[in-house]
């Protein structure tokens, strides 16, 4: 698993690239743990290259979850490969986190 941070003004973008697993996880729980990430208004996470996503990986991101709201920050996950993004929906979590297709979509959701 590879992270990347790119930041564009009050956005910090994510990109996932590869497998994200138990062992991966803890780099991804670091990465959001992070205090500089408060700083940000919205935090999109790119998953296009993202090809496998474990309970492990799933529960980082629904820890970090109320964090990200009470401080107001919007999360939102876009380019989904459709395997991962039926681990979401089965699990009901797209109720919970906003994903969208492609990148113009989370930005304009991102400044709604």
């Amino acid at each position: 698993m590879k992270i990347t941070n790119q930041i564009k003004d009050t956005t910090i973008i994510i990109t996932l690239d590869g497998e994200l697993d138990a062992s991966s996880s803890v780099m991804l729980d670091e990465a959001l743990s992070d205090p500089e990430i408060m700083t940000y208004s919205k935090i999109l996470v790119d998953c296009e290259n993202l090809n496998y996503i474990s309970s492990a990986g799933l529960g980082v991101f629904i820890s970090h979850l109320q964090r990200f709201e009470d401080a107001q920050i919007k999360l939102i996950f876009y380019n989904m490969q459709d395997k991962v993004r039926n681990v979401f929906e089965i699990l009901g979590l797209d109720l919970l986190m906003t994903i969208v297709s492609d990148y113009e979509e989370a930005m304009t959701i991102a400044d709604e």
